[in-house]
């Protein structure tokens, strides 16, 4: 959920002070990045679920606070909506036979929690978009209890001054407004963590910014929201326009959007720092107490609380993260590009598929970045969002593409390579990478499923609230028994 902040609101003096604190934060970072004041000897990987809760009718549960009491368990937490809570599961390193181990670890404690969950009357379901989600379910009463949450709505809406416009296109185009941040607590995601050395984040970054588009297209699972049919991860959009603190007039301007795909390569990580406080202003300026000059002084590794609570308003799809444990800095990239879901070893596919690819990305001795257009991995990403596995993308060498082809000819090896480079027992990479391919084979991801499944229901005499429902029951029935999405009964010939 991000830190928790003390207050909801601030007056000019504090947003004054706290720019003036962030600066020298970043002042700070940039000596530790010179003195090599980080620790990344032995990195680690990390994984955050975000999930929703329904009730026996699988329709929104806005008890979240009742369910994390029930819980008991300090790995989960709330989230913005008060029928979403957020899984994080322990950081551990990648090699050798770890990956079926997490399965094994992940599946027990969410089935552990699911078992805690009901018997107060709620499930845990693992989805990009809850599909049964209406807007009369964000009208009131919906946001968790925290004081964060409330600041942040506060403050977007301010700095907007008027309601949020929802515009979607998709075969069903939506259109609505918003009168608070409620539509972002629809977005839930699987958010994966590598800790990361200074002088080999820039690479990292940026191939993760050339794989947002693939990764979007193998794992779409986002089709729905307010019973329209919209893009294949309509999260994406969604998650831009709900947060989106510019009025028109600032649009016209060209003011970037918080919920941000970049708009360069980088070459280090203070780039990215260094533009979070040029292009975007405070949304929570709370000062701490903190001297981080006489902190790296003292020869402790400093919180620099600010910057870090700027950078968790700054909603990159791919994020830098400066963390402290156990007194020792670090380093880490956030890929928020996946939602949640299907199941728990389609989660660990893509994040295999992610880690693989990356390693090998980044330590090709001509890195695919300076052979593709910026514009041209923005351009995958939406494409992608929008389009699934039906998307066509560009690539380096291939020109445009198929998605499916361009996994299985081209990417799958890759990512291979990359796990072996890792030190990932063939195992775990045969049975990961293998529900890459055999997703990419049929083409069939969890938006594609779930559409499908929505049309054989309508076409059987369903009302579409009756067949998301219904959908949705038989989306949790796979999703507990672990069998990949691409597995899954459906009709055939759909591709979303």
């Amino acid at each position: 959920m991000g830190d928790e902040v003390k207050r909801t609101t601030y007056d000019r003096e504090e947003r004054r002070e706290y720019r003036r604190k962030l600066q020298v934060c970043l002042d700070v970072f940039e000596t530790m990045l010179a003195q090599s004041h980080f620790d990344s000897d032995h990195p680690l990987t990390g994984m955050e679920i975000e999930c929703n809760l329904v009730d026996a009718g699988y329709q929104p549960a806005m008890s979240n606070r009742r369910v994390l009491d029930a819980i008991g368990d300090p790995a989960y937490q709330s989230e913005l909506g008060a029928y979403n809570i957020e899984f994080n599961v322990p950081p551990r390193p990648l090699p050798g036979h770890t990956g079926l181990d997490l399965e094994a670890e992940v599946r027990a404690s969410l089935n552990d929690a699911e078992v805690k969950a009901s018997a107060g009357g709620a499930h845990i379901v693992m989805i990009g978009i809850l599909p049964t989600l209406m807007p009369e379910h964000l009208d009131h009463d919906w946001m968790s209890e925290s004081n964060r949450y409330a600041a942040l709505n506060d403050s977007i809406f301010s700095a907007r001054g008027d309601d949020i416009p929802i515009n979607i296109s998709g075969p069903e185009p939506l259109s609505w407004q918003a009168v608070s941040i409620a539509p972002e607590s629809a977005c839930t995601s699987t958010q994966l963590h590598l800790q990361v050395a200074p002088e080999d984040f820039a690479a990292n970054w940026n191939a993760a910014q050339v794989l947002a588009g693939p990764q979007l297209a193998l794992a779409a699972n986002s089709p729905y929201f307010f019973g329209h049919q919209l893009w294949a991860e309509t999260r994406i959009e969604l998650f831009a326009q709900s947060t989106d603190t510019r009025p028109d007039e600032l649009k016209t301007q060209g003011v970037r959007p918080r919920v941000w795909f970049g708009e360069r390569w980088i070459d280090s990580v203070v780039d990215l720092y260094e533009e979070n406080i040029r292009y975007f202003p405070s949304l929570l300026p709370e000062v701490s107490e903190e001297d981080p000059v006489a902190e790296l002084a003292a020869g402790r590794a400093p919180q620099l609380s600010e910057l870090r609570l700027h950078n968790g308003t700054v909603y990159r799809w791919n994020r830098p993260v400066y963390d402290v444990v156990h007194g020792r800095a670090h380093l880490r990239l956030e890929n928020r590009v996946l939602p949640a879901g299907p199941t728990v070893v389609d989660m660990l596919a893509n994040s295999a598929f992610f880690y693989g690819m990356l390693r090998s990305l980044s330590e090709d001795e001509t890195p695919l970045w300076t052979r593709m257009d910026f514009v041209a991995a923005q351009d995958n990403f939406l494409t992608a969002a929008r389009h699934g596995m039906a998307a066509r993308l560009y690539w380096p060498g291939l020109g445009e593409v198929s998605a499916r082809e361009l996994v299985l000819t081209t990417l799958l090896p890759i990512a291979h390579d990359g796990l072996r480079r890792w030190g990932v027992d063939r195992a775990v990479r045969e049975r990961f990478l293998g529900v890459i391919e055999g997703r990419a084979k049929t083409g069939r991801n969890g938006a594609g499923w779930q559409v499908s499944t929505v049309r054989t229901l309508e076409d059987g005499g369903m009302s579409r609230p009756a067949a998301l429902a219904e959908m949705l029951r038989r989306y949790c029935e796979h999703m507990h028994a672990n069998e990949p999405v691409h597995t899954w009964d459906q009709e055939e010939g759909h591709v979303v």
